[in-house]
């Protein structure tokens, strides 16, 4: 591509720390690197209010190393996002300090924010009305219903709602395997929390496009992976008899079992079966059979806003 910057995204989510690199212009995004880290900062935030040290050390320490990696590829823009569990949390300043010493300035960014980068993200190059991007995160879902064409994205109803796998993790799951009631009583959390958006929604949602590690997760398990591949995850397809049946199987075995499904990685196993359900739910309100799973997502959306922040001041 000529004329391009090369950028740098981080997300640091309630579960995961990712980064990607690329080379962003007008004829697209070439991507360099990546780089996806389950650091699990929100663990025991629902119960706490405060991020664990342990887990703030844990993405610090990551950070530190895509500091690094930043430098070895010479980035010319770095812009990095923490999302749910650094907004909730109490000591959330003191993260940001800690990120910011091992040489990488992160902002903490509102929900409304964080909605609006994964739809640009989710539905670069792409065309159509009616397209919900669900962007299922440890801490947080956001829910945006809206456009995409030669004029750009266009949002037409958007949410970030307080359902995360983490939280409803932590907030019902106290069996191994979870109970059938703890289960039912779960999925009736979730519906009250999403109903709300679909009955204000201005039109129907026509195509679903699933973000992030649940998403992502279930395209793998159902290809039954060894190793994660990021090309055939991308624009997979998972139907609604999909998301049943893999909920009925990560619920049906403790934690110990979950982390041998191929396809899943081991430190997602304790939150995936919330991830699933969180899916499943949304994918019911809906009214769609189907979503497909997306590695296009706010990491994209933060490269995509940084390059365009560059052209507008002329750098």
């Amino acid at each position: 591509m000529s004329g391009t910057v090369r950028i740098a995204a981080i997300d640091i989510g309630t579960v995961t720390t990712r980064l990607l690199i690329a080379d962003v212009g007008p004829d697209g995004i070439e991507e360099i690197e990546r780089s996806t880290d389950i650091t699990h900062l929100g663990s025991g935030l629902a119960h706490t209010g405060r991020l664990s040290s342990e887990g703030m050390t844990r993405v610090a320490d990551v950070v530190a190393g895509y500091a690094e990696r930043l430098q070895a590829l010479g980035v010319r823009h770095c812009n990095a996002v923490a999302t749910s569990a650094s907004r909730d949390a109490d000591n959330g300043p003191e993260f940001i300090r800690m990120l910011a010493d091992r040489g990488v300035e992160v902002s903490v960014i509102e929900g409304q924010t964080e909605a609006e980068l994964s739809f640009s993200g989710a539905v670069w190059g792409r065309q159509g009305e009616g397209l919900l991007v669900v962007d299922c995160g440890g801490g947080s879902t956001e829910l945006i219903l809206g456009a995409a064409g030669d004029a750009g994205p266009r949002i037409e109803a958007v949410r970030s709602v307080d359902v995360g796998s983490r939280r409803m993790t932590e907030r019902f799951f106290h069996s191994d395997p979870p109970t059938t009631i703890e289960l039912d009583e779960a999925r009736r959390w979730a519906a009250a929390e999403f109903r709300g958006f679909f009955d204000r929604s201005p039109v129907r949602p026509q195509s679903m496009i699933a973000l992030a590690g649940t998403a992502t997760t279930l395209a793998a398990v159902l290809a039954g992976m060894t190793t994660y591949d990021s090309e055939a995850v991308h624009s997979s397809e998972v139907t609604g008899s999909d998301v049943a049946e893999l909920l009925e199987r990560f619920a049906g075995v403790d934690l110990e079992e979950r982390r041998l499904i191929p396809g899943l990685h081991p430190e997602r196993a304790g939150v995936i079966v919330a991830g699933t359900l969180i899916l499943e739910t949304v994918l019911a309100l809906s009214g769609l059979d189907h979503f497909e799973v997306s590695e296009h997502d706010i990491l994209y959306g933060i490269l995509l806003s940084t390059y365009r922040d560059l052209q507008e001041s002329g750098q």
